[in-house]
């Protein structure tokens, strides 16, 4: 989106005294961070071919399009988050990892995991959702996000763990390594292993990290912010544990599905979710004791 409209965004936040924007920043269709240690994410992860005109994610329904993309410049970025300072709002930006990476390993496929035969997956057909666990894909995310708390002094560090199919993780000779090195057994804990490894870094920083649900498979990191988006259960599970939370249930929280009936509406990525069914919500989970509830910090909205 151009940046004139996230400040316009910014000031609608202010206007409605909210004090956070979580900005998606990677993604398997796009990179949008400038990063000055590895330019390939620019000059190829910043680019698809083509729009979808469905959301069906069909990027040859449009075979005439050029390519799509762009990135921000740190900075715009920081010019970005002095906007939003100014008017009381702190940006939490978010890196993709384990999962939803297709841009960044299309740049640098060097960290994409081995298939059985301890062969590169083909690009771009076979390539997959996840970053290898070797060593240099820490050493990368390590370096993309030292450069990404440079921009940004948010004291949380969105670093999402979410939808990651593990599929890759079990044939790949790396990752199976990684796995018998450190006593793991299943692609739970290698995941786990993953946040609690990156956790540690930026950690080390003075920082925290927020990851979406999916970070309490095999096990949650110790200092982690829980956005619970697949439902409230990753939400209840986190505050039990003492864990901070972001509430966020698709069922209320997500502004790209269709808020009426009508027929005008614009094409959506599903369900019905209205204004009045948002504004019902409550963040605050029934079921949890008073002292539980201390660790839900507030809701977010979603629009993707």
């Amino acid at each position: 989106m151009p940046l004139d409209f996230i400040k316009k965004l910014i000031d609608l936040l202010a206007m409605q005294k909210m004090n956070r924007l979580h900005l998606h920043l990677t993604d398997s269709q796009g990179w949008r961070f400038e990063s000055k240690k590895y330019p390939k994410l620019m000059e190829i992860g910043a680019y698809r071919k083509g729009t979808p005109l469905n959301t069906t994610y069909d990027y040859d329904s449009r075979p005439g399009d050029s390519l799509y993309g762009g990135y921000y410049t740190q900075e715009q970025l920081k010019d970005l988050v002095k906007y939003a300072a100014d008017r009381f709002i702190t940006i939490i930006p978010e890196i993709e990892m384990p999962a939803h990476s297709k841009s960044a390993l299309a740049s640098y496929p060097e960290l994409a995991c081995l298939d059985s035969t301890g062969k590169p997956f083909a690009y771009p057909e076979q390539i997959q959702d996840e970053y290898c666990t070797e060593d240099e894909t820490f050493e990368f995310l390590d370096n993309i996000l030292s450069e990404v708390m440079d921009v940004f002094p948010s004291p949380y560090i969105h670093i999402a763990g979410d939808e990651a199919s593990k599929v890759n993780w079990k044939t790949c000779p790396l990752c199976q390594k990684r796995m018998k090195e450190e006593g793991l057994k299943t692609g739970e804990e290698l995941q786990s292993y993953f946040i609690r490894r990156i956790e540690k870094f930026v950690n080390s920083k003075g920082r925290n990290i927020i990851g979406w649900d999916e970070i309490l498979e095999g096990g949650l990191a110790p200092n982690a912010t829980v956005m619970s988006w697949t439902g409230i259960e990753g939400g209840i599970t986190a505050a039990q544990q003492k864990h901070n939370v972001i509430m966020t249930p698709g069922e209320y929280c997500y502004f790209d599905h269709y808020q009426t009936n009508a027929p005008g509406e614009p094409v959506a990525i599903g369900g019905l979710t209205t204004l009045t069914k948002t504004y019902s919500y409550d963040p605050v989970p029934a079921g949890l004791t008073n002292d539980e509830a201390k660790y839900i910090l507030g809701a977010q909205g979603n629009l993707w």
